[in-house]
């Protein structure tokens, strides 16, 4: 295994620590460290592409800080703990804001309306109950973020907003594909 596969493979353990370094509010809510790295999920799918090439480490944790930022919205965070949903719903803010700012300071302006799209268009297929289709939006965006765009990827987008039938189809087709970076 290679020394960037093995540093990826701790992105969970490292957005730990910068929010401890960070100190205030965030931090008093981590939980215990994981006990094992995050299985295959968004942040390692973008960080595999070649868009993140020579900078997978920071992409991946990034993206782990807005993934967890919206696991903290919707599901069950890895790392942090919160017993009340406002203050879940604050930290999951602060947690998109670190993970945003840092790819901002990347310069990576597409990956920054790529991930607010992904975070908007989830919210929205949470906000109907639809969390496979929330999953797929997940794994589409984080495809378009490694990868780069794609028709299909725009197309199925668009169908989301639009309210169209197939959209989780859609979704699972983009996210399959493997266009060159754009």
């Amino acid at each position: 295994m290679s020394a960037e596969a093995i540093q990826i493979g701790s992105a969970l353990e490292r957005l730990r620590t910068l929010l401890l370094e960070q100190g205030g509010m965030i931090a008093s809510l981590l939980g215990a460290e994981p006990s094992q790295p995050a299985a295959d999920g968004p942040a390692q799918l973008a960080a595999s592409g070649p868009r993140a090439s020579g900078r997978r480490e920071e992409y991946e944790l990034l993206i782990e800080a807005i993934y967890e930022g919206y696991l903290l919205h919707y599901g069950s965070p890895r790392i942090l703990v919160v017993a009340e949903a406002d203050l879940g719903l604050l930290a999951g803010d602060q947690l998109y804001a670190i993970g945003l700012a840092r790819l901002v300071t990347l310069g990576d302006t597409f990956a920054v309306g790529e991930l607010a799209d992904t975070i908007t268009l989830s919210a929205l297929a949470q906000g109907g109950a639809e969390r496979d289709l929330a999953d797929a939006v997940w794994e589409a965006g984080a495809r378009a973020v490694g990868w780069g765009p794609s028709e299909s990827h725009a197309r199925a987008k668009e169908k989301l907003l639009a309210g169209s039938p197939g959209v989780i189809e859609a979704m699972r087709t983009s996210a399959a594909e493997r266009a060159a970076p754009g």
